[in-house]
């Protein structure tokens, strides 16, 4: 739908919600039960690899603050922060030693709170990692559960005996040690479970008093004006309290998806020690404390599970689970085609029912979104830069919220081992673990180049970083980018400024179309707009009838070519083209 302005009425008194003009007299008209998160992007910093302002190599939260105008010159809804609290830092943070203090080597609780007044006065609302799973074994807590088995902490951590003849109580493995997920603790003369690392010990989630102080944590950030959590690995709190056996996978089984093939725990059916159905019931009280604040958001991780797309729905389907949850849906390792996609849309919407799917392309777990399908497409081609420009638009049209990692929107590739990063500079004890078996997680935290030509790409001033930048990452550089209008960055802000503009993006149904390959044709429909949205996902040109659609009239000032002859679109090797019906 084609609104005009009214020129009879003055331009203060017109004003633009979701991309529809209004008149004041017209403002009962707007969508109800309407929350920020449902449509959100999400733009996801890893605080060690975003910018650093002491020189000891690695990033802080005050870099997050000297960069806040560059995160809002993208036009994102919000920020999620990797973890940033107390930590010996073994697993980069996600091994906390208490919850609600900032690590000394991230700054400290004053620069987290100007962090927040500053991003709020850009209008970007900001997200903290829960990590709420486990704890660095260094915690208070745990080193008072393990001091005996009658303590007042005894039972917050997950502790078993051993089997009559000293091995561990059953079969689980580490997602990250490729070994038994029990350790032996001396002083207890028992095992703790870990699902990650030995240096962090599982939480009792069976035990209320745990979920009590998880809340307390929680209670802290939000008293503080946060707008909501990431929860990481949400999909594991609760164990079997049997401790049974996880069954070997059948050769013939289907595979999880978004896992290494290579990771030694997929030999197991991922049964008991996580992914529980019981699970679903324990986050309740997760939404309900985030209720009381307003319009805070609760994001689940729900990864490492037989089909991430069908649980995660689950955790999302009810009125007292989670906000939002991203998933496994797009971490393919085969080439991108209109088939796949649909394939995968088809049962995204088929799963989420009631909304709450949260793309995700690329994290600091996952690798880069440069590096997904392959690398190559159909033919075994390399994907030309055109087709992440195809891919920034098709992510942004798709319904739901979408998490930008750092660096994508740069087109940065995954780091290589040894070729980027020197065997003896893996920082990731996943990969410390099982390289060269598995990679690990090194190659998507690198720093960002914010700086072609500055000493550490303007990352820091110190003589070494934490993890060192790639050279093929400084031709991709902010600097340089922000100067070329048809970059990969500037194609980002352009999208994403568009996108809050679009009421039919935002808060409008989705119609996927049936075409044939290489088309992914859908359109995205609200009472004010129906967006047409068509995809070339292939090398190959191709050819749309557009007259089936009636009038229409198209989007010209999004930098993608295309062609029209008598209602005959043509878009060459991965075009794409917008156009309002």
């Amino acid at each position: 739908m084609i609104i005009q302005k009214n020129t009879d009425t003055k331009w203060w008194k017109n004003f633009i919600i979701d991309g529809y003009i209004q008149t004041l007299d017209e403002s009962k008209n707007q969508p109800l039960n309407h929350h920020w998160w449902q449509h959100a992007v999400i733009y996801q910093i890893y605080v060690s690899s975003f910018k650093d302002t002491t020189g000891n190599g690695m990033g802080d939260l005050d870099g997050i603050i000297a960069k806040m105008d560059y995160i809002a010159s993208l036009g994102v809804d919000a920020i999620w922060l990797s973890p940033f609290f107390e930590s010996p830092l073994e697993d980069m943070g996600y091994d906390i030693t208490d919850m609600r203090k900032v690590d000394p080597a991230f700054g400290e609780i004053e620069d987290f709170k100007r962090l927040l007044e500053i991003a709020h006065g850009f209008g970007i609302k900001v997200l903290v990692d829960g990590v709420w799973n486990h704890t660095s074994d260094q915690h208070h807590w745990f080193v008072e559960s393990r001091k005996n088995r009658d303590n007042p902490k005894a039972d917050w951590y997950v502790w078993a005996d051993a089997k009559e003849d000293g091995s561990p109580p059953n079969n689980w493995l580490s997602a990250f040690m490729g070994e038994s997920a029990w350790q032996w603790d001396e002083v207890r003369q028992q095992y703790y479970f870990y699902n990650f690392l030995p240096s962090q010990p599982e939480l009792n989630w069976h035990n209320r008093d745990v979920i009590a102080e998880l809340l307390r944590q929680a209670e802290f950030w939000l008293n503080l004006g946060i707008d909501g959590f990431r929860l990481d690995a949400v999909n594991f709190y609760l164990h079997d309290k049997e401790l049974r056996d996880n069954p070997m996978r059948p050769d013939d089984g289907i595979f999880p998806d978004g896992v290494d093939p290579d990771n030694p725990m997929v030999d197991h059916m991922f049964q008991y020690n996580f992914c529980r159905p019981e699970n679903l019931e324990v986050i309740n009280p997760i939404r309900e404390l985030c209720e009381h604040y307003g319009d805070a958001v609760t994001l689940g991780e729900v990864t490492l599970c037989e089909d991430s797309i069908v649980l995660s729905g689950q955790y999302v389907t009810g009125e007292n689970r989670l906000h939002l949850a991203y998933n496994s849906a797009l971490l393919m390792d085969e080439p991108i085609s209109a088939t796949l996609m649909r394939h995968t849309l088809e049962k995204v919407q088929t799963h989420f029912p009631e909304g709450g799917h949260c793309w995700m392309v690329g994290n600091h777990d996952y690798g880069r979104l440069r590096s997904r399908w392959t690398g190559v497409n159909a033919e075994g081609q390399p994907y030309p830069d055109k087709f992440y420009h195809a891919i920034a638009a098709l992510l942004l049209c798709l319904p739901g919220a979408l998490c930008l990692y750092q660096g994508d929107e740069l087109g940065l590739e995954e780091a290589q081992i040894p070729k980027d990063i020197p065997k003896d500079r893996i920082e990731d004890p996943f990969g410390q673990a099982l390289y060269p078996m598995v990679p690990g997680r090194d190659g998507s935290r690198t720093p960002m180049p914010w700086s072609e030509t500055a000493p550490n790409a303007d990352f820091s001033d110190g003589d070494e970083l934490w993890l060192p930048i790639p050279k093929k990452h400084l031709r991709q550089a902010v600097d340089r980018q922000n100067a070329d209008p048809t970059s990969l960055l500037n194609t980002w802000r352009r999208l994403l400024h568009w996108r809050k503009r679009q009421s039919a993006l935002k808060i409008g149904d989705f119609n996927l179309l049936d075409t044939e390959e290489p088309l992914l044709v859908f359109i995205r429909r609200c009472h004010y707009q129906r967006l047409l949205c068509v995809f070339n996902l292939s090398h190959n040109p191709v050819k749309y009838d557009l007259s089936i659609h009636g009038e229409y009239v198209a989007k010209t000032d999004l930098g993608f070519d295309f062609e029209i002859e008598e209602d005959t679109l043509r878009l060459k090797s991965y075009g794409v083209f917008f156009a309002d019906l």
